[in-house]
């Protein structure tokens, strides 16, 4: 098989990873703020739905049907409302006695899957990206080809992970965010709330129509 498939599918692996959304804002707060040891724990978490999402959307494509509208209609929902948990936490962070904000994460492995997972851009940008760069291969497709594209996406997945990883643990990005970090964090959890909104906008009306 023509090996500019892969390259593609790892291509749009790359471009879905680094495209700016919620998980970047909250990764940016994570490694500029704690060093990218605890950025790497993130997006080691986050890793988990890239998979997940990254395969929904080539099973999408090959199969030229989506899975339905109800799953994602309610993970619509489910994002809104940890999104909206994150924003507002995020709106009212304040200094403790010692300096540090209250949002500092204890456990960004953890919040990495979390956001991995219910994150509201994932299947729409992946389904898009994919799309975008694998048209042209279209005749190329098929079930027997899942594996090796997903594997190829996997290796663009990595690639734009380690970009992000040098970005925020540069010097100059660290020192820029712990001069501004109680604005930017609160900056970030109002566009939180704005993807809230969003996910809640979308995926509401389609539960209400079914129920």
């Amino acid at each position: 098989m023509d090996a500019s498939l892969y390259l593609a599918a790892a291509l749009a692996g790359a471009a879905y990873t680094l495209t700016p959304g919620p998980a970047f804002l909250a990764l940016l707060g994570i490694g500029a703020g704690q060093g990218r040891r605890a950025g790497f724990s993130f997006l080691a978490g986050h890793f988990a739905g890239d998979i997940i999402w990254g395969a929904l959307a080539l099973v999408a494509i090959i199969g030229s049907a989506s899975l339905g509208t109800f799953v994602f209609d309610l993970l619509g929902v489910i994002c809104g409302c940890y999104l909206m948990l994150l924003g507002w936490r995020a709106v009212t962070v304040k200094r403790t006695a010692d300096g540090k904000l209250t949002t500092g994460i204890a456990r960004p492995l953890r919040r990495g899957i979390a956001f991995g997972l219910t994150n509201p851009k994932s299947y729409a940008v992946a389904i898009a990206m994919f799309t975008a760069l694998l048209a042209a291969h279209s005749a190329q497709l098929s079930w027997m080809s899942l594996p090796p594209l997903l594997l190829a996406a996997c290796a663009g997945f990595i690639i734009g992970d380690a970009i992000l990883l040098y970005v925020i643990g540069a010097a100059p990005v660290r020192r820029l965010y712990r001069r501004h970090e109680l604005w930017v964090t609160r900056i970030s959890g109002v566009i939180f709330l704005g993807f809230a909104v969003q996910a809640l906008w979308q995926s509401v009306p389609g539960l209400l129509r079914r129920a």
